[in-house]
């Protein structure tokens, strides 16, 4: 007979707050994007992805090797964590350096002296 909802108006329910966009670096993580300390957060970047792989890969060579009573696996773990790590780095972007020092020549080739 008498409905709870009598004399009140229809809600559209609670309000949605817009979502965010997601935020998106073309870097490695830890790396910033503007030229504050770049060159510095890359550096710490490659050094952490060589070492961690060389820690992690040889971990798991000396977990095989006592696993088949070996003794080389955790070289060649050692080995193929170094190279891993090169290969993140460089498909990270962190190798290359966008700008030279100075922006001499030295980069780029011999120098082409001008005849005179």
């Amino acid at each position: 007979m008498f409905s709870r909802n009598a004399g009140r108006r229809p809600t559209a329910g609670p309000l949605k707050k817009a979502a965010k966009a997601p935020k998106t670096t073309t870097g490695a993580p830890g790396v910033s994007t503007d030229d504050s300390d770049g060159g510095y957060n890359a550096g710490i970047a490659v050094f952490s992805y060589i070492v961690g792989g060389i820690v992690v890969w040889s971990l798991i060579g000396w977990g095989l090797d006592n696993l088949w009573g070996t003794r080389w696996i955790v070289l060649a773990g050692a080995l193929l964590g170094a190279a891993g790590g090169f290969y993140l780095s460089h498909m990270h972007g962190l190798t290359s350096n966008g700008t030279s020092a100075g922006d001499g020549n030295a980069a780029r080739g011999p120098s082409q002296d001008e005849e005179q």
